[in-house]
């Protein structure tokens, strides 16, 4: 097997010799037939995007954007976010398992600790599915290409980024033929007792020639998950967590055996998930009716324990399984209509609902608050929650189209954001035990201990536009702008029911409301110069920027506080944060040599980044805010090539160097244990981070080297060897690594298929993942602070890992028509 040192050294080797490259791709709706003339006149190497709101090759696109097509998505079995990074520069995604979206982080433009929970929003970067923004993982199944838009983009795009764009570019309806696929995949993962497996298939059917199509994408992904929970109780609040004393938790066997039960690959994923499309095609126009839905459901987090119970590396400790269920809906309108031979309109009409269940084990915090409720032999602590989103957007926007040196976009856009989120904490058993009474709880049915909610609206109006000066045929220059503004309405509250009563609904829960506003510009400047045909010279500079929130989670404290008592609420500065903003700088060049056959993308850039977004707590209660603090500096280079080598082998790779790092000082950002001793006080102190400090949440060094090889099978048949090698660098868990933050050391994955095709119909493949079994922590939960704390006799099982998917073993068919 290559070595990590090897493969760093031979990938930075063939990056200098032969430059960069993306997957191919092919045009959007708008423009999409001239693209494809272009195409068919150049070759079958020239890469058309739309990320300019234009369809152009690759090569004359003046931005740093990468491009994965329809078969290398296929081909590689890219299923959706978590899969991403490995194949484009730039960029690192977190895989946490099905119970969220995937961390993703652009550029290092991250502050925040690591987790074993993974991201259900994230609104440093924009996702869209076709023209509508939406930040979900939807199956990537019938996409012509994902495009990856890096730096800011918001005088380009109606949804405001900071760090970048994503961009789903499905498939569209074709009324001129009926056509499909039908696709099945099957595989054996190690440590999971199940056998995954995948069910999709895909119809277009015309129902006016030439006119009116339908298109549908539907499937089914069943990943049986490999972590194990060994230690979950037989029955929540009768069963002892903990049959034993510290010395030996897990007590004798028959205590085990009396009180716990192992759940088996409780991180399964099983999802369901279809996009319908009704598409009319007239002279002048296009128009897209569009229904997605996706559901998501797991029982567990793909992490471990770190050992704190002696369980393995596919172990988890925790007390309870932690289901999750998440759904999206997306309802959308999209429109583009040629006005003559001035512009072309595009209207984006979009209406999505996404809704978040889920549970996990609480004790652990719940023991932290040193209540005595280790007083309760059989404690144990479990949450239910509900988070739902539903949003709003249009966006219009108009393309210039009349020819000569001057070219614009003028766009304006609307956007309503509203947020819900109900929290409970329940303790079965504990009002009714000695314990509990002895605390003279109010009890109540669901042994409820605390309740919160939250809601808010935000309303976001921005106007955006570009100008593009041609000054010769090789030359040009663009300036862009943006107004945004928004108005912020929030209002939420928590309780103890223990003690303050019990709570049918979030109506009676004391609460508090409140308003926030912000507005502002960003700007864009680039030039671009074309050296000769097939290279490029591009400079830009940017500015982005992250809008703002409320903090629902807490009631506002009622001041003057009484510190003698227990008080959970949120100063007045801790009610909202406020907007961050980057500046980008960025240097690149691109270049084709040979007929296209060798392509290479080079940049350099660095991001300012300032009021940083970060994740805090209150100082009553320790409940999780955001807040705004420092500032940053992350610069670095993208690198990526392909090279056809040959008709038959052809050779592709990207490298990403990052250094991320703060700038100034944030104090007391950090909260950790003061001491080991349970007796000790304060228990928990805080500590700041510092100018200098690397950013944690993504890699320094990272980047991939893949080869494929075609070889002809008779009259119509080819046979396909394709070998992907992906390197990630170590990341940090924290700011610095400062309150006992960890580095998560690097790896180096592999991955191999082997695929006979015959004609443009059947296709059967042989695949590997993770080739070798790679074991790798990918991120972290609290800190080893915590880690095997014993606090009235009890051990924390509060630290966790994510871990890398182990190895993938398996087969899959495709037939189309």
């Amino acid at each position: 097997m290559m070595t990590k040192k090897l493969f760093r050294a031979t990938l930075l080797g063939a990056t200098m010799l032969m430059g960069m490259g993306t997957a191919p791709a092919f045009a959007q709706d708008a423009g999409g037939d001239a693209a494809q003339d272009s195409e068919q006149e150049s070759g079958s190497n020239v890469i058309v995007v739309t990320a300019t709101r234009r369809a152009t090759s690759l090569q004359d696109v003046p931005i740093n954007i990468s491009a994965i097509g329809a078969e290398q998505l296929a081909d590689q079995r890219l299923n959706d976010i978590r899969d991403l990074g490995a194949f484009t520069p730039g960029i690192t995604i977190t895989d946490t398992g099905p119970r969220g979206a995937g961390t993703i982080v652009m550029r290092g433009l991250s502050a925040d600790d690591s987790s074993t929970f993974a991201d259900n929003s994230n609104n440093a970067i924009g996702i869209y599915l076709g023209e509508v923004p939406l930040y979900f993982d939807f199956k990537l199944i019938d996409m012509e290409r994902v495009e990856v838009l890096l730096g800011p983009q918001g005088t380009l795009y109606g949804l405001g980024t900071l760090a970048g764009a994503l961009r789903y570019i499905p498939a569209r309806p074709d009324s001129t033929k009926v056509s499909g696929s039908a696709h099945v995949r099957a595989f054996a993962m190690e440590q999971s007792q199940d056998i995954g497996h995948v069910i999709d298939a895909t119809i277009n059917l015309p129902i006016i020639s030439d006119r009116l199509a339908f298109r549908s994408a539907t499937g089914y992904f069943y990943d049986p998950g490999f972590i194990d929970y060994p230690f979950t109780v037989q029955q929540i609040g009768v069963s002892l967590p903990q049959p034993g004393p510290a010395s030996n938790p897990l007590g004798t066997p028959a205590q085990r055996a009396a009180n716990l039960r192992r759940q088996k690959d409780v991180n399964f994923g099983k999802t369901f998930t279809t996009r319908n499309q009704l598409g009319l095609t007239l002279e002048n126009l296009n128009a897209y009716l569009t229904y997605a839905f996706q559901e998501v459901r797991t029982d567990g987090r793909q992490a471990n324990g770190g050992g704190v119970l002696g369980e393995g590396r596919y172990e988890g400790p925790w007390r309870v399984l932690e289901p999750t269920t998440r759904r999206a809906h997306l309802v959308s309108l999209e429109v583009e209509a040629q006005l003559g031979e001035i512009a072309q309109l595009v209207s984006s009409s979009g209406y999505t609902k996404t809704t978040n269940k889920g549970s996990v084990d609480v004790t652990d915090l719940l023991l932290d608050l040193d209540y005595g409720y280790e007083g309760f032999p059989a404690f144990t602590g479990f949450t239910r929650s509900r988070a739902r989103t539903t949003q709003f957007n249009q966006e219009l926007r108009l393309v210039s189209t009349h020819g000569g040196p001057f070219s614009w976009v003028l766009g304006g856009f609307y956007n309503e954001l509203k947020t819900r989120n109900s929290y409970r904490e329940f303790i079965p058993g504990f009002a009714a035990s000695p314990t509990g009474q002895a605390f003279g709880v109010i009890p109540n049915a669901d042994d409820n201990e605390y309740a919160s909610f939250g809601r808010s609206t935000v309303k976001e109006r921005a106007v955006f536009g570009e100008v593009t000066f041609k000054v010769t045929p090789e030359w040009q220059i663009t300036g862009g702008l943006r107004y945004y503004g928004y108005d912020l309405d929030r209002i939420g509250g928590s309780t103890l029911p223990y003690f303050d009563g019990p709570v049918a609904s979030d109506d009676d829960i004391p609460s508090s409301s409140g308003t926030a506003s912000a507005s502002g510009f960003v700007y864009k400047a680039n030039t671009s110069y074309k050296i000769t045909d097939s290279t490029l010279v591009y400079l830009t500079y940017s500015t982005g920027y992250r809008i703002g929130g409320a903090n629902t989670g807490a009631a506002p404290c009622v001041l003057p506080l009484n510190l003698n008592q227990q008080n959970i609420c949120a100063l007045p500065e801790e009610l909202f944060y406020g907007p961050d903003e980057t500046e980008n700088f960025e240097l690149g060049v691109r270049a084709g040599f040979f007929d296209n056959k060798l392509n290479m993308n080079l940049s350099i850039f660095q991001v300012n980044w300032d009021g940083i977004q970060l994740a805090s707590a209150t100082q009553f209660g320790g409940i999780g805010i955001l807040t705004n603090g420092g500032t940053a500096r992350n610069r670095g280079l993208d690198y990526s090539f392909t090279a056809q080598i040959t008709p038959e082998f052809s050779l592709r790779g990207n490298y990403s160097y990052l250094d991320a790092q703060l700038t100034s000082d944030v104090p007391s950002l950090l909260q950790i244990r003061a001491s080991q001793n349970e007796r000790a006080r304060p228990k928990f102190v805080r500590v700041g981070v510092f100018d200098g400090d690397r950013l944690p949440g993504s890699a320094k060094h990272s980047g991939s080297l893949a080869a494929d090889y075609r070889v002809p099978v008779g009259d119509n048949g080819e046979l396909n060897l394709n070998w992907t090698a992906t390197y990630t660098g170590n990341i940090l868990s924290r700011v610095g690594n400062r309150g006992f933050g960890e580095t998560l050391p690097d790896y180096l994955t592999h991955r191999a298929a082997i695929t006979y095709r015959l004609g443009n119909s059947y296709e059967v493949s042989l695949f590997a993942n993770n080739i070798t079994n790679q074991y790798a922590v990918t991120g972290i939960s609290n800190d080893r602070s915590r880690f095997g704390f014993v606090n009235g006799g009890v051990i924390s099982r509060y630290y966790g890992r994510s871990v890398l998917t182990p190895r993938v073993i398996g087969i899959e068919a495709r037939y189309s028509f």
